[in-house]
């Protein structure tokens, strides 16, 4: 399907961004903030579950035989061999906190393939976005967008990584792997979540990488990654966003990386 197709979805996916903005920022910082644990023991506000019922219902009217997968509703499968991906709020935890370091993440596959992808972070007033081979973009808004390219850094030695945590490669043993390449590395930041790949996507972060991770926490990064030029797989170093956990990188380190953090096939 030719790109130009995609311009209207594109178009969509700002105006659900806008609305999920509405209902993100009014919440935020609210002393009446609802929140409670899900069976996997993470935490949901009720401006999560609020803002995926907000994009549900706009998409079910605006393009009713796509499919629909959302971190707090599942899977709705649709019949077009399109679906829209949305994550209402990542990094709900920032977000009880009052961190302004949040988003919200919609992407659009199409026969199984990222093509839109756009991360809305309403308290940083900023937002990025890419359509397959349109190339990628960041600013407050669609109108004010400048295109974005990762950096160029060569030298692990020279690289800036960020992580979410070093908990969760403790959980998995995978510690070791991460602390030997912070090490290496010239400097390292737990910036986190979504944040770190839209960094990484401007060119002010060298490496990312998270050991487990669901498709909707990362379904439009991967996009928006690749098409500043970056290079995104699993830790296995198959590509795509649904391997279940993350390596980004400016595509120039990338085997540097993936040689230090590959889990290994048994």
């Amino acid at each position: 399907m030719p790109t130009s197709s995609y311009n209207d979805d594109l178009g969509l996916a700002h105006l659900l961004a806008d609305s999920a903005a509405q209902v993100g920022n009014s919440r935020f910082r609210s002393s009446d903030l609802q929140v409670s644990s899900k069976p996997d023991m993470t935490e949901v506000t009720d401006a999560d579950t609020t803002i995926e019922e907000v994009l549900r219902s706009t998409l079910s009217r605006a393009r009713p035989r796509d499919g629909v997968f959302g971190e707090e509703y599942g899977d709705n499968p649709g019949a077009s061999g399109r679906k829209w991906v949305v994550d209402p709020i990542d990094a709900t935890r920032n977000y009880v906190r009052g961190v302004p370091i949040w988003a919200t993440l919609i992407a659009l596959f199409d026969r199984g393939e990222p093509v839109v992808g756009v991360v809305s972070a309403p308290a940083l007033g900023r937002r990025w976005w890419a359509m397959k081979g349109a190339g990628a973009f960041a600013g407050r808004d669609q109108r004010a967008g400048k295109r974005i390219h990762v950096s160029k850094v060569a030298k692990l030695s020279d690289a800036s990584v960020s992580i979410s945590s070093i908990t969760g490669w403790t959980k998995l043993d995978r510690q070791g792997a991460m602390l030997g390449l912070l090490h290496e590395a010239w400097r390292e930041r737990g910036f986190g979540d979504f944040y770190s790949y839209c960094l990484l996507a401007e060119g002010a972060v060298d490496i990312a990488a998270e050991p487990e991770v669901a498709l909707w926490d990362l379904a439009p990064l991967a996009l928006i990654v690749e098409e500043a030029g970056g290079t995104f797989t699993d830790l296995r170093g198959r590509p795509g966003p649904d391997g279940g956990s993350a390596l980004a990188t400016n595509g120039v380190l990338h085997e540097q990386a993936l040689e230090r953090l590959k889990i290994r096939e048994l």
